[in-house]
């Protein structure tokens, strides 16, 4: 079957529409990110109105700006009214600041209150995600009365699966799901069936922290409050799903020594993609002089002993690796709450031992490999220097993120090509002071 970039390239309206009344919304929405903004308004102005929603809600923030961009301004105001106030809030949180102003003027009077009272929480807290259309179920209703709650209200809510239930204040108790209710006798009371020791967070809490939260806890839900415990929304599993699939994508970036980007990989602009690289890769440039340096200063000893030159690279690509290999498990750590500060004494010792064992193994390879081609004497620097190196690295690979955390850096900012260019230079110290202790050079 042809693509949909095919069939708007002819402007075959009958082929495009054909193509998406057979396609679940995230392939569309797939599809309508690699186009262009004019040609994915008009295949998206194709679309009927419940599907054309489902599918820009799927479109990344970014991309919803650009599809926007393609669409006439009332028409453009009418399909933003009708999202979900989270998803609003996130795509015009991160529009400019002149197309978000436009966009909440034009909405309705109850739409743009929920969307600036969003707006209004610190960019990257959980405030910022949640939904604030809940249905909210007295703790002293019956069943039949709570249930009757549901079906008045829970048109209007982004899901009525987990259920907060309140005081007459509006003080968050616990909550009770819709299974619960429906299977409970219609005249038991709601007191005797909420769950009060389920999880909740504050508005301003990080939503990374949350999203993680709920992935621990089981929940399809979160309980978003205040303060002082009065309901403010939910956090639902959905957006707890984007928000660690775009935390794990900064990660990524970052521990590849890249600054995070937004859009499609295929059409994003080539160069916005070397803007984002370009930054980090002078940095590990002028880090790696540290690499220069050490060679200059043990300059005499390589024209002493030739042959330590062939083991240069093996030496520091094994230290590097090394440290990237810890730097990653580490970062990994902190980001799912495995490890804190406060384990750094144990996180050094774990790693010493690890990176001491690695050492071992691959210096007794080593010791064998390089005695076969320059004897025994350079054989025993090498042997010992990969299990001096495999130990530092390993130990600072892991030793770096937590430090960076205490700093309030994001760990994944003290990535592994970062940490490979330290534990390089640091590595070729540790193979020199070991050939001057072995070799007298």
């Amino acid at each position: 079957m042809e693509r949909l970039t095919d069939l708007v390239a002819r402007h075959d309206a009958i082929g495009v529409r054909d193509w998406l009344d057979d396609r679940p919304p995230h392939e569309i929405a797939d599809e309508l990110a690699r186009l262009e903004p004019v040609g994915a308004g008009w295949a998206f102005r194709l679309l009927d109105k419940d599907r054309a929603l489902s599918a820009f809600e799927e479109l990344d923030p970014v991309d919803q700006q650009e599809l926007l961009g393609g669409l006439r301004d009332d028409a453009a105001v009418a399909l933003v009214e009708r999202m979900d106030p989270d998803d609003r809030a996130r795509m015009l949180g991160e529009a400019p600041a002149k197309v978000a102003t436009r966009m909440l003027a034009g909405l309705s009077s109850g739409e743009q209150a929920m969307t600036a009272t969003l707006l209004g929480y610190p960019d990257g807290s959980v405030g910022r995600e949640m939904s604030p259309e809940t249905v909210a179920v007295p703790v002293q209703a019956t069943v039949t009365e709570a249930l009757a709650v549901v079906r008045r209200k829970g048109a209007d809510a982004e899901t009525v699966y987990t259920l907060p239930v309140t005081d007459a204040g509006r003080t968050v108790l616990g909550t009770v799901s819709l299974r619960e209710l429906v299977l409970a006798r219609p005249q038991a009371r709601v007191a005797d069936l909420v769950d009060t020791g389920v999880p909740r967070v504050q508005a301003t809490d990080p939503a990374e922290y949350a999203a993680r939260l709920m992935g621990e806890a089981n929940l399809l839900a979160l309980l978003v409050v205040d303060s002082e415990d009065r309901l403010l929304g939910l956090l639902t599993i959905d957006d707890a799903v984007e928000i660690l699939e775009e935390a794990d994508t900064e990660d990524a970036a970052r521990q590849s020594g890249a600054t995070p980007w937004s859009g499609h990989y295929m059409y994003v602009r080539v160069t916005k993609l070397a803007r984002t690289r370009a930054l980090w890769l002078a940095v590990l440039l002028l880090a790696a002089v540290l690499t220069v340096n050490v060679l200059q200063l043990f300059e005499d000893s390589l024209e002493q002993v030739t042959a330590l030159a062939l083991f240069i690279p093996l030496l520091v690509g094994t230290g590097g690796n090394a440290g990237a290999q810890a730097a990653s498990a580490a970062v990994r750590a902190i980001a799912v709450g495995e490890v804190r500060l406060a384990d750094l004494p144990a996180v050094v010792w774990r790693e010493l031992r690890v990176g001491l064992l690695l050492g071992a193994l691959l210096g007794g390879l080593g010791l064998v490999v390089a005695s076969v081609l320059v004897g025994v004497q350079i054989a025993g620097v090498v042997a010992v220097t990969l299990v001096a190196i495999c130990g530092w690295a390993a130990t600072v690979g892991a030793t770096m993120p937590l430090l960076a955390r205490r700093l309030g850096i994001d760990p994944a900012v003290v990535s592994a090509p970062l940490v490979t260019t330290l534990v390089d230079a640091t590595g070729l110290l540790i193979y020199f002071s070991v050939a001057r202790l072995l070799l007298g050079v």
